[in-house]
């Protein structure tokens, strides 16, 4: 296939993901300062299947959508307000996580072990960076901000990561399998 219809078709399906990823925000388990949601798990989605470039324009277009006022953070919510406010750490920690998961899953194997390893610390990434802005933005002290910011989201990030792994393989072996992902994502079929 040419390469500008393969770029076209990626870039079209890392917007796809960027939706999917504005669907699953609003999955939510409310918490006092941070709810749980099902962003986290698109972005590993997003990363898994698409890879470190792809995965990462769609953590982008989906942060600038919101950044822009369309409601597509948690809570149907959007905007700068949401950025600047006590959850936009986790926001902006979508891209630096995003290409994480994927750079790591090209460097080594994509298999669910590797793309397990990779969600984890996406994850790690991702709370580390939503932890550290919610303490300077709601001026609390790093104990305050590690009990409400990171501690409630461990379990259920680890239960992402593996959801995030296992079916991002699987979706990627499909669409790799169909020729719908470029050579270079199939560098390692698992």
């Amino acid at each position: 296939m040419n390469t500008q219809h393969e770029k076209l078709r990626m870039m079209l399906t890392a917007a796809v993901f960027a939706a999917i990823i504005g669907i699953l925000a609003q999955v939510t388990i409310p918490l006092p300062l941070v709810p749980i949601t099902g962003q986290t798990l698109a972005i590993g989605l997003a990363a898994t299947i698409l890879g470190a470039r792809y995965g990462t324009l769609s953590a982008l277009l989906y942060m600038l959508i919101g950044a822009v006022g369309l409601p597509v953070f948690s809570g149907m919510t959007g905007g700068m307000g949401v950025i600047f406010g006590p959850t936009g750490g986790y926001i902006v920690s979508f891209v630096f996580s995003a290409f994480f998961i994927g750079w790591y899953i090209e460097k080594t194997a994509a298999n669910i072990r590797h793309a397990f390893v990779a969600n984890l610390i996406g994850m790690i990434i991702n709370l580390s960076f939503g932890t550290a802005w919610l303490k300077v933005i709601a001026e609390l002290s790093w104990p305050e901000a590690f009990a409400a910011g990171f501690v409630p989201f461990i379990i259920g990030g680890i239960v992402k990561a593996l959801l995030a792994a296992w079916i991002g393989i699987q979706v990627r072996k499909r669409l790799a399998s169909v020729r719908l992902l470029p050579q270079s994502s199939q560098k390692h079929p698992a």
